[in-house]
């Protein structure tokens, strides 16, 4: 034992001052933390020698406990004396040792080192060892040692519970010494390495691993000791024996530290991570897929010409997807015969209207005489490209190899992996595309059977489009001019001009369209969206679009939680049934493949308020808006553009921005500004020099715009949506804060028909007097926190009240027995409209007024009241 005992002469202070001392630094070894005491006793019973460590544990000055009666000094006061003695009265004569438990007793009362509790006594317990010992003279006496128990049941937990944790843990555990050899490690980390427990220690990295990894490891070993700075995720990869594969685990390192401080060694973690890895390889795979279907869809079937939409699946194909590519196309139906001879069992005469290689001399088929572009010609019946078009499933074409001494290149040497994929069209199979991979390349596997399904069926709308547009082209003209807002619409503190041109008789009809939605509080949504895709489905799908977005709309959402909604609706739609059948197969119905570039759509969604001139724009995949204020160039509004509707779970971004009066804000689709003969930025640096004198009559802007653009190609549907922003003038706003208390009805009362009568508006003050005090009634009721009251004049009267409370009013029909219920159906009667709607930190309720124009009488309030009952 390594404690100096406290004589008398020492005294106390001495103690107090090494107990001092000791606490004051950290522990150094495990005698600090369980703080181990020792006293001795004499022949006479008494305590002889008294520990500054038993000072501090019991609390005791050595002056107070030496000499003293054992039994007499532990007792508790008014409790019994420990059975301290029996190792005098039974263990001191045989020799005997004897364990006991005295109870500590740190009440404050003792002069003495030890820690003390400010707010009163801490219980507790010592465990005592009592060893008899002899002075070589005959005389008895003892050896004590104390421990107090709560300290060393704690280290006997702390010690089970990391020994659990070290052996349970799914997570691989070892430890460094010093000299970078392994001292331990645990079950898991002997599985993930292949060897036994016991194997490990003593070992150096270069014992399991691979030299190069073993390097890498002992160097960062050799950092985390040296720095104390931890390494995470240090990816090592090697073998593992009894596995074929090679294993990549994740190790993280950090220095261990004794209780003095001194580094002892580096503990690590180390985490197999194979499979992640496999499945990060796998995820790259499936983005490069995306990447090259997001590309088809771009690129592919932007003309309606059958060779050139060909070629332009085989542009997308060669190099990314395959080496060797071919598209043939059944002839009858090129010729427009809707079901020719042979169609059926594959046996029907195709011609080859595209070939693209990515190397030289080598064709997609094994015949001696390959195919040429524009032959026509038959597959054998046995055929595997035969077997893809009798049973609309794609089929894996063996590579054919010459027999010995035949002439000719080795073909077997240059293809690969061969696929043959018939494209699919409305149930109908209308061609065969073949891809192919040579030497060098990998064959393709299950995924990229599904990749080429994927193009082909994409190609193969895009084909059959082009046979089947002129008989809906007048179809879908008339059907989307119907959709479209007649005329130019009006708004509130705004000027609006519209154009829409449609694409030539011999371009299919797109998808575009515009909108203005007036919102409650005279605010304005301004919307312009794509469809991507042409023919009748893309204007019926801009219809249902059109429809979601008004339907939308008039639930008063944020910009951006409007597009989100419009995005679920066109993933919904672009799939036969909805998001359950969106894998259903060839014959069963449509194919969700058919459908996904016409229920694909972009759009621009914005909302003007002319009360405080700020405008909340949202873009789902659209070109962005182009803000022209007085005396400044045009710019386009830098606003995020967000993924097209339709592809599902990606969020929208809103901005808001500050737009002086007299700006102008011009919305437009794509057929605008892109055109074949010139780039999209062209084309946009185009409109932008055209808005060069926004002041002009918007109508005059309008028409300058499309005879300075190119609108004349007619490759594309043009919608054009302009904007003069006015703004309401101040003194046709009333805005109050009032507080939440029973006078604010009255108040708010007084303060509208003030505002009515310096409007002129002698003859709506009865009705705006009843509802804004019912309204605010309800506020007061119902709502949380100040109640703040606006009018708003322009077209209509628009009354608003906001409060904090986030229960929306639902109007419910009262019996004649209710008192109250009534509020909110009088609203509805006297009112031109009426509703509420979400804000940020509460909700709005609002009601519309008709302003009088002398032809027809306002609605009589004491009528409607008499009408309730």
């Amino acid at each position: 034992m390594s404690e100096k005992p406290a004589g008398r002469a020492g005294g106390a202070d001495g103690g107090t001052a090494a107990a001092a001392r000791r606490r004051g630094g950290p522990p150094g070894s495990l005698y600090d933390y369980i703080r181990v005491a020792s006293f001795s006793l004499g022949p006479d019973g008494r305590i002889e020698q008294w520990s500054e460590r038993a000072a501090e544990l019991f609390g005791i000055a050595a002056r107070q406990a030496v000499g003293r009666d054992p039994q007499e000094l532990f007792a508790p006061v008014g409790g019994h004396r420990p059975p301290l003695a029996p190792f005098l009265s039974e263990g001191g004569d045989d020799g005997r040792e004897w364990t006991g438990i005295v109870p500590l007793q740190r009440d404050g009362s003792h002069d003495a080192p030890g820690p003390r509790a400010a707010g009163g006594p801490q219980p507790g317990l010592a465990e005592i060892y009592v060893m008899p010992t002899d002075d070589g003279r005959g005389g008895r006496g003892a050896l004590c040692v104390a421990v107090d128990v709560r300290a060393l049941r704690a280290i006997e937990t702390d010690i089970a519970a990391s020994e659990a944790v070290f052996g349970q843990s799914p997570l691989g555990f070892f430890f460094f010494g010093t000299d970078l050899t392994l001292l331990r490690v645990n079950e898991s980390f002997a599985r993930a390495f292949g060897r036994p427990v016991g194997w490990h220690r003593g070992r150096t990295p270069h014992d399991f691993l691979p030299r190069v990894e073993a390097e890498r490891l002992t160097a960062a070993l050799r950092q985390v000791l040296d720095t104390g700075r931890p390494v995470s995720d240090l990816q090592l990869v090697g073998p593992v024996p009894g596995h074929g594969e090679r294993r990549r685990w994740s190790v993280s390192l950090y220095r261990l530290h004794s209780g003095g401080g001194r580094p002892i060694g580096v503990a690590a973690l180390a985490t197999d991570v194979t499979g992640r890895r496999r499945a990060e390889v796998e995820a790259a795979g499936v983005r490069r897929n995306l990447a090259l279907l997001n590309e088809a869809g771009a690129r592919i079937g932007n003309s309606l010409d059958l060779e050139r939409t060909a070629r332009e699946l085989l542009d997308v194909a060669v190099p990314q997807f395959c080496d060797i590519a071919s598209v043939d196309l059944y002839q009858g139906l090129l010729a427009g015969d809707e079901a020719p001879p042979g169609l059926a069992d594959g046996s029907a005469e195709l011609r080859r209207v595209a070939y693209a290689s990515a190397v030289s001399g080598a064709p997609v088929d094994g015949d001696d005489k390959p195919v040429q572009v524009g032959e026509v010609h038959r597959y054998p019946f046995h055929s595997p490209c035969a077997g893809a078009l009798r049973t609309a499933q794609a089929q894996a074409v063996p590579p054919k190899r010459r027999e010995e001494g035949e002439d000719g290149p080795e073909l077997g040497a240059v293809v690969r992996s061969t696929l043959a994929v018939p494209m699919v069209a409305r149930d109908t199979v209308v061609g065969l595309v073949q891809f192919s991979r040579t030497k060098g390349s990998e064959p393709f596997g299950e995924r990229d059977t599904a990749l080429a399904v994927e193009l082909a069926a994409r190609a193969a709308v895009c084909i059959d489009n082009a046979r089947l547009y002129r008989r809906e082209h007048e179809r879908a003209l008339i059907l989307q001019r119907s959709l479209l807002p007649p005329g130019d619409p009006d708004a509130a503190g705004l000027e609006i001009a519209c154009r829409y041109l449609p694409a030539n008789a011999a371009t299919e009809v797109g998808g575009d369209w515009f909108d203005v939605i007036e919102l409650p509080g005279h605010r304005t949504a301004l919307v312009v969206g794509d469809v991507m895709g042409r023919g009748l489905r893309a204007a019926v799908a801009m219809g249902e679009l059109r429809t979601a977005v008004r339907t939308l709309a008039m639930l008063d959402l944020e910009p951006a939680e409007v597009l989100s909604a419009l995005d679920e609706i066109a993933h919904g739609l672009g799939r036969p049934g909805g998001k359950q059948s969106a894998s259903r197969g060839v014959r069963g119905g449509l194919r969700a493949a058919d459908l996904s570039e016409v229920y694909l759509a972009t759009c621009v969604y914005a909302v003007y308020d002319p009360v405080t001139r700020r405008c909340a724009i949202a873009n789902a995949g659209h070109l962005p808006p182009v803000l022209v204020e007085p005396g400044e160039n045009a710019l386009l509004l830098d606003v995020p553009s967000g993924m097209p509707l339709g592809v599902g779970g990606e969020p929208f971004e809103e901005v808001e921005v500050e737009l002086p009066d007299g700006a102008l804000l011009a919305l437009y689709t794509d057929g605008l500004v892109e055109s074949r003969d010139h780039p999209l930025d062209a084309g946009l640096q185009a409109f932008r020099d055209a808005l060069t004198d926004p002041a002009r009559p918007l109508e005059d802007v309008c028409d300058h715009v499309l005879s300075a653009l190119d609108t004349h190609h007619g490759e594309d549907d043009i919608a054009l949506l302009m904007a003069r922003l006015r703004g309401l003038p101040a003194d046709k706003v009333g805005d109050w804060t009032l507080p939440p208390e029973p006078r604010s009805v009255a108040r708010a009362r007084e303060l509208a028909c003030a505002r009515m009568q310096q409007w002129g508006l002698d003859g709506l003050v009865d009705t705006t007097e009843l509802l804004v005090s019912e309204l605010v009634t309800n506020a007061l009721r119902y709502g949380e926190g100040e109640i703040r009251l606006r009018l708003l004049l322009d077209r209509t009267l628009v009354c608003e009240v906001w409060d904090g409370g986030l229960v929306q009013p639902r109007r419910r029909r009262a019996r004649d027995t209710d008192e109250g219920g009534r509020g909110l159906q009088l609203v509805g009667m006297l009112s031109a409209a009426w509703g509420s709607r979400r804000t940020p930190h509460g909700k709005t309720v609002w009601f519309e007024l008709a302003l009088p124009d002398g032809d027809s009488a306002s609605a009589d309030a004491v009528d409607a009241l008499l009408s309730l009952y």
